[in-house]
């Protein structure tokens, strides 16, 4: 397959219904869906194989331009086709409504698992094209079709594969079989089903005129759902943007990127699994970190590391209720298995993960593999027990927690992990597959877990054994800050590197700054600072470090980190240089504002899972920081968020811009 024929990263728009996930493209092609639950196998999957992968499109036949958008504080996409003989418009949404119970939460009618299409004419005449070609279980599952009689000059088609089905209603043309596009071409170089069969109908839409074509997931021996009326279905429609607006519109940042931070917030509440309250890192698997390169990961699952992070952003912005919710998922997942402690759990809360590769697909523009599951659950990671406890401690200060008895027991044993295992080498916060080091970064959360889990002591005067352990800890945590001081930063530079004793340079450095490790005025803040844009910067985009990960090939830039250097930038009081960075960012997202993993700034061109989590986490607290930042007269910024940029979020809303 022609790599040319893969749309870019940054041509998809994001759906998500807080159960079911789908990307789009900028022809209205749904290439990526995972109904129910977001790790599920997808039911097209065209993002990781043109031939075999399966999709969805409603389309012109006739030469087009297309412009899209979402509807304002939505995730409601809009695509506007414009030909010769005229424009239509499709509306695509996963519906959603209110939670009665949870405000705020999607909830949903039955039938569940519905994507609407909404086809509506704006001028003149236009033949469009409803083209389906599932491909159950990541192409493995030969889909089997059968027809059912329709109402209303509806044609209703359902389509078995694996343990799941899918009904599609559509008023558009008659649905005949086709096979796919360049099928005849095909040749089948790496096993499973050549490419898949599927459906096309054809139909005139005048302007005016309005059709809607659902799509029902369903398991595969459930029967036939009711039919949706036009009425339901513009119902659904209605309250599904009503439902978003009213969501984005408690968002509590009132500065110049209000636009980005909504979005962003947008993305990450889609990024939440309604079910449990669990964050997942991002809707895809295997797009890849360097085109044809082996640096493909499955992102369909939930980081410790992400928890304070995301807890702050959500609470900090106006999102209470999405904090308390991931705060009970992650002490159910958690309590009682410290010693247990992974990096990443399933949406669920399961904790094996196995790593698989599917051979017979190629992968986006030939990266191969395609991984399913992630392997990193096996790994330690020393930073996973401070940034659980900094959870934890945030969790409790939002939810006005007493210090249960057996909420203490769990805190103690993570601390006590902590304190045991400090001094050990670990594969650190990238993951690499190279073996462990005494990465710094890592010694530094082990420093913000003691830290934190003495505040929660301090909160809880009444414990037992209050005074023992915090003198205890305390110790501690100043000998990792010695250690840290000791063997952490270069003499030569005076900056913090990423391992002990060495000089390389690592872009988790500046966590220093932002955690509050040390002051912003403190020499080796600015040194660190001068030292990551001088050696980790390429037109001013941040990587994450110099190579040596036992993994081949390069990667590109990483959004997070330019934006951690626009965050640490504020705090030092260089607050101009730090909008530049910022303002970076925001121009490397796509046209609906949506950010991947990594960019690369020779083909200017967005690389990794889309769109990703942390990298619109980091849009939220650089913006925050900024404006905070600016709001304080002098240089160092304040010192509420030199403490710690994430917690400052969530602690200071009240001063929020």
């Amino acid at each position: 397959m022609n790599a040319d024929q893969y749309p870019a990263i940054s041509d998809y728009a994001f759906l998500s219904d807080g159960h079911s996930l789908a990307l789009i493209g900028r022809d209205a092609s749904v290439e990526w869906a995972c109904f129910h639950r977001y790790d599920a196998a997808p039911v097209f999957a065209r993002l990781l194989d043109r031939r075999k992968g399966g999709y969805f499109r409603i389309a012109p036949t006739s030469p087009y331009g297309t412009t899209r958008r979402y509807l304002p504080d939505t995730n409601v996409l809009e695509t506007t086709f414009r030909t010769a003989d005229g424009v239509v418009t499709v509306t695509d949404c996963l519906p959603v409504r209110d939670d009665p119970a949870h405000p705020g939460r999607p909830a949903r009618r039955e039938p569940g698992h519905v994507l609407q299409r909404h086809v509506r004419g704006v001028s003149g005449a236009v033949e469009m094209a409803v083209e389906f070609f599932p491909a159950f279980d990541f192409g493995r599952s030969p889909a089997e079709v059968s027809f059912v009689e329709g109402e209303g000059g509806t044609h209703v088609l359902r389509a078995r594969g694996a343990t799941e089905a899918l009904v599609l209603s559509s008023g558009l043309g008659t649905l005949e079989a086709a096979p796919a596009p360049g099928a005849a071409d095909a040749h089948d170089d790496a096993g499973g089903n050549d490419c898949c069969a599927g459906h096309v109908s054809r139909a005139v839409v005048t302007a005016g005129s309005e059709s809607v074509v659902t799509l029902v997931r369903t398991e595969a021996g459930d029967p036939l759902p009711e039919p949706l009326s036009p009425g339901e279905l513009g119902e659904r429609l209605a309250e599904t943007v009503a439902y978003w607006r009213r969501w984005a519109d408690r968002c509590t940042y009132r500065g110049p990127h209000r636009e980005a931070v909504v979005r962003s917030l947008l993305v990450l509440k889609g990024l939440i699994y309604a079910e449990t309250g669990a964050i997942i890192a991002a809707p895809t698997t295997s797009l890849p970190e360097e085109i044809g390169g082996e640096r493909n990961w499955d992102y369909r699952y939930t980081w410790l590391r992400d928890a304070a992070a995301m807890l702050a952003a959500l609470a900090g912005s106006g999102y209470p209720d999405e904090a308390r919710h991931f705060c009970d998922w992650l002490v159910d997942t958690t309590s009682g298995a410290a010693k247990e402690l992974q990096v990443l759990y399933g949406i669920a809360g399961e904790r094996e993960l196995d790593e698989v590769c599917l051979d017979h697909l190629e992968g986006y523009r030939g990266s191969r593999p395609v991984r399913v599951g992630n392997e990193a659950w096996e790994q330690f990671q020393l930073d996973v027990y401070g940034e659980l406890l900094a959870a934890l401690d945030l969790a409790m200060h939002l939810r006005g927690d007493d210090y249960r008895p057996e909420r203490a027991v769990f805190v103690h044993d993570v601390v006590e992990l902590a304190v045991a295992r400090w001094r050990e080498a670990d594969e650190g916060i990238w993951e690499v597959r190279s073996g462990r080091r005494h990465y710094v970064f890592s010694k530094l959360m082990a420093w913000i877990g003691l830290d934190s889990a003495i505040r929660i002591l301090d909160r809880h005067p009444g414990h037992a054994r209050g005074p023992e352990l915090r003198r205890r800890w305390e110790r501690e945590r100043d000998e990792i800050r010695a250690e840290i001081e000791r063997r952490g930063v270069d003499p030569a530079t005076g900056a913090f590197v990423q391992e002990f004793d060495g000089v390389a340079p690592d872009a988790t450095a500046l966590q220093a700054i932002l955690r509050g490790f040390v002051a912003p005025d403190d020499p080796r803040a600015a040194a660190t600072v001068d030292l990551i844009d001088a050696e980790l910067t390429r037109d001013g985009h941040v990587y994450r470090y110099h190579g040596g990960d036992g993994l081949k090939g390069e990667e590109g830039s990483f959004v997070l980190c330019t934006l951690w250097l626009a965050s640490a930038l504020a705090c030092l009081g260089r607050t101009e240089e730090a909008e530049q960075r910022l303002g970076l960012v925001l121009d490397c997202a796509n046209d609906l504002g949506l950010l991947a993993e990594e960019y690369d700034p020779v083909t200017h061109s967005q690389l990794g899972n889309f769109p990703q989590g942390f990298s619109h986490l980091g849009v939220v607290a650089a913006a925050y920081v900024i404006e905070v930042c600016k709001r304080q007269d002098g240089a160092g910024g304040p010192s509420g968020v030199a403490e710690d940029y994430l917690d400052k979020l969530a602690r200071v809303r009240r001063s929020a811009p």
